[in-house]
């Protein structure tokens, strides 16, 4: 039931039905993190869930599952695994191994902008800081 996929061939790191790829390797395979490293901290860091758990590095995902990543930024990643994959690809070929079902960005107005200060006028004071943050809606 769970083979391989045609269009990437074993060229592509591909794995034979009923296997299981370690989570970290299989994120950044499919380019959800920049580096191998990256996504076993992701893990270490319980910022990686499987299926809704918690996972080691070393767990093995398996087709069907769904990979939940939380970035550094808040934003979370959501995918179904689709096909697995050992050896990081091109773009145009991981986006074929997962269903991205991640929840949109929130809209670029939502996020309060940062205050603009002058070139040169320093840090802001105490009382700088306080206008604001009253500015922003932070009543302290």
């Amino acid at each position: 039931m769970a083979t391989e996929t045609s269009g990437g061939g074993g060229s592509a790191g591909g794995v034979a039905g009923g296997a299981s790829v370690r989570v970290d390797a299989w994120i950044w395979a499919v380019r959800l993190v920049k580096t191998r490293p990256m996504g076993a901290a992701a893990c270490k860091g319980g910022h990686v869930r499987v299926n809704g758990e918690r996972v080691k590095p070393a767990y093995g995902v398996h087709v069907g599952d769904e990979v939940r990543l939380r970035h550094a930024d808040g934003h979370e990643r959501v995918v179904v695994v689709k096909r697995l994959i050992r050896k990081r690809v091109g773009p145009p070929v991981a986006v074929e191994c997962y269903v991205d079902n991640s929840p949109p960005p929130p809209p670029r107005e939502a996020v309060a902008p940062a205050g603009v200060r002058d070139r040169g006028t320093g840090r802001p004071t105490k009382r700088d800081r306080r206008e604001m943050e009253r500015l922003r809606g932070f009543e302290g």
